[in-house]
């Protein structure tokens, strides 16, 4: 079965996407990120130091043939900060795709989506493929995607909380109300949580915390390569209907003995 998540021009297999924080060392990131499955890794490139070449960072641990680098926006507290970090990732050589983040409260690092609103319009006219991270407002997910968003990615919960989902059922009328893809960022805490947002029909899932800080980060990984699979069969299978009273297994019509 063909079942691509696609993004912008590009296309990818995995639709679990993850990140390059909170690991104990690059060695195990590495690890982590061949048993996750993913194709697509993001990295903040504010904590990158972009302007000394020679020097080793994180990038030189991912490899480029096998993984596409999505640069993130992380740290930016304004739309211009933002915007200014993107241009810096693109004319660093990594290329136009883009997540988008624009913090509003350093408590809960809920996004500003006013910032957000303005930062991808400006970045989508610089020829920039964005990837919003923002909240679960199924109006603001909306307005991001006519602004010519590539996908809307909102929260479960907050960053690193590892809560889960939240609120299913603004995730269900945030599905309904764009048309494209929807990847659930931040507050997935272990399995199941991915799982459950690839039942409710989301297009993919980007993770961090939840792989980097578990007890072993590479299982975690592995795990969350099944469960974001797993639910995707299940949404494209059609769960049964929730009724309110049991339903016999063996219905007595039809039965020879009664």
């Amino acid at each position: 079965m063909n079942d691509t998540l696609t993004i912008g021009s590009y296309e990818f297999k995995s639709r679990l996407i993850v990140g390059t924080g909170k690991y104990s060392d690059f060695a195990t990131m590495v690890r982590a990120h061949e048993a996750s499955g993913a194709e697509l890794v993001t990295v903040a490139i504010a904590r990158v130091n972009l302007s000394q070449p020679n020097e080793e960072t994180l990038l030189d641990y991912i490899d480029r043939n096998r993984f596409t680098i999505l640069p993130n926006t992380a740290g930016a507290y304004t739309a211009q900060d933002a915007i200014r970090i993107a241009r810096l990732a693109r004319a660093s050589g990594i290329g136009d795709l883009i997540k988008l983040e624009v913090i509003g409260d350093p408590k809960t690092l809920l996004p500003d989506v006013v910032a957000l609103l303005e930062a991808t319009e400006v970045l989508v006219k610089e020829g920039f493929i964005v990837m919003p991270y923002t909240n679960d407002d199924p109006v603001v997910a909306k307005k991001l995607e006519d602004r010519g968003a590539a996908c809307v990615m909102p929260l479960a919960a907050p960053i690193g909380s590892g809560r889960g989902i939240q609120n299913r059922l603004s995730l269900k009328f945030l599905m309904e109300a764009v048309s494209c893809p929807v990847i659930v960022d931040a507050g997935v805490g272990t399995a199941s949580d991915a799982a459950i947002c690839m039942e409710l029909g989301a297009d993919g899932v980007l993770m961090n915390t939840a792989i980097a800080c578990a007890k072993d980060p590479v299982l975690m990984a592995e795990a969350m390569k099944d469960a974001v699979a797993s639910g995707r069969n299940a949404f494209l299978a059609g769960r049964i209907p929730i009724k309110e009273y049991a339903s016999a297994s063996s219905p007595q019509e039809g039965l020879a003995i009664k």
